[in-house]
């Protein structure tokens, strides 16, 4: 036992002096920087389009197509980028932190923005509207039991939608993941990424075309679905505005990672492009939803005429309580034309005695 100890050191000790000999950081301070720079501006991209759906408690407006390509977009091109530089991965094993954080930037700017879309998904099953989800419908029983007993609820077809895509990517995620890591485990690789085996190659090339292809079909359901509604909904315009420059920007610092090539960026490229189309809808329909005085969602804007009035129950719009207040008129008038004559008193007992009930707007 402490020969095959000493003999199971000695090729450790010949793996990690190979690895060290093999493994030396390449130091560019300019993709450094770059990579650095993304993944904060990342972060910072994706906090408006977070904070509007939680902020507003309401997913309405995004299309389920568009979330569920979006993030199996994301996720192939994350493992295209692990597979890519898997040798430059395994190399962390003989480096500092420091150098093992550069060397990896590039992968971890992928899985950043796989993660941060994702949440936007979940955001959208979470904050999904209630009154979306369900509709009330009569079911025919053939027999005499009362209408009340005969109806019940059922799912939207978006909202069963919604739930059978999101069981897609879960799906996905899990199935790559496992090809991945079983791929990786049983193939050659070295830190420069030039020896991989022919099922890794090919496995690298159907993900990075896979997302760019889902990338390039992302858009087309969002961009069908808000141009069918005209309305912004709940997309974020300020997301937008900082994404799709950085697009062209993510695209720049992944082609100067060791070890990628075009399928790895190819997919941000074309995501980039699709997002500028997005986002030049939305700006106009948000000039025009400002010229019908309505808001994201497509709710008349507050103003003179609609603004709510508090009572001690509800807050209720001001048009309705007018009208309510003219209908108390005409039924007390009816009440009271029977008893009025030429010699009733301008001032009525009520007046005179002081106003008892008032309905008095005001302001919220």
């Amino acid at each position: 036992m402490p020969g095959a100890c000493r003999v199971c050191r000695n090729l450790l000790s010949s793996s990690t002096s190979t690895m060290s000999g093999t493994c030396q950081p390449a130091h560019d301070w300019f993709s450094d920087l770059l990579s650095g720079g993304i993944i904060v501006g990342l972060f910072i991209s994706y906090a408006p389009q977070h904070l509007r759906i939680i902020n507003k408690g309401s997913s309405e407006g995004f299309s389920p197509w568009f979330l569920l390509l979006g993030s199996t977009s994301g996720a192939s091109g994350m493992f295209n980028m692990i597979v890519m530089q898997w040798g430059v991965l395994k190399c962390c094993r003989v480096y500092s932190f420091g150098n093992c954080l550069e060397t990896i930037a590039g992968v971890l700017q992928v899985i950043v923005q796989w993660f941060l879309f994702t949440v936007i998904l979940a955001l959208y099953m979470i904050y999904y509207p209630s009154h979306l989800k369900y509709v009330t419908v009569a079911a025919d029983t053939h027999d005499t039991r009362p209408s009340s007993s005969l109806k019940k609820n059922i799912k939207t077809h978006n909202w069963w939608l919604s739930i059978v895509l999101s069981w897609v990517v879960f799906i996905h995620i899990v199935l790559i993941t496992f090809i991945t890591f079983l791929l990786v485990s049983t193939s050659p690789s070295d830190p420069s990424g030039t020896i991989r085996s022919e099922q890794l190659s090919h496995w690298a090339t159907f993900l990075g075309l896979a997302s760019a292809a889902l990338a390039a079909l992302q858009y087309a359901p969002q961009l069908v679905h808000t141009y069918r509604h005209k309305l912004v909904g709940a997309l974020s315009i300020p997301m937008m505005l900082i994404q799709t420059p950085g697009g062209f920007i993510i695209v720049l610092s992944i082609a100067l990672q060791p070890g990628t090539n075009w399928t790895s960026w190819l997919q941000f490229l074309v995501a980039a492009i699709m997002q500028a189309v997005l986002l030049g809808m939305c700006i106009t329909w948000k000039y025009r939803q400002h010229a019908l005085g309505i808001d994201d969602f497509g709710h008349p804007l507050l103003s003179s005429a609609s603004i709510a009035y508090r009572t001690d129950d509800e807050d209720v719009p001001v048009e309705e309580a007018i009208q309510a207040a003219f209908a108390e008129d005409i039924v007390i008038g009816e009440g009271e034309s029977e008893r009025s004559s030429e010699q009733t008193p301008l001032l009525g007992k009520a007046a005179s005695e002081g106003t008892k009930k008032r309905w008095w707007p005001r302001w919220v």
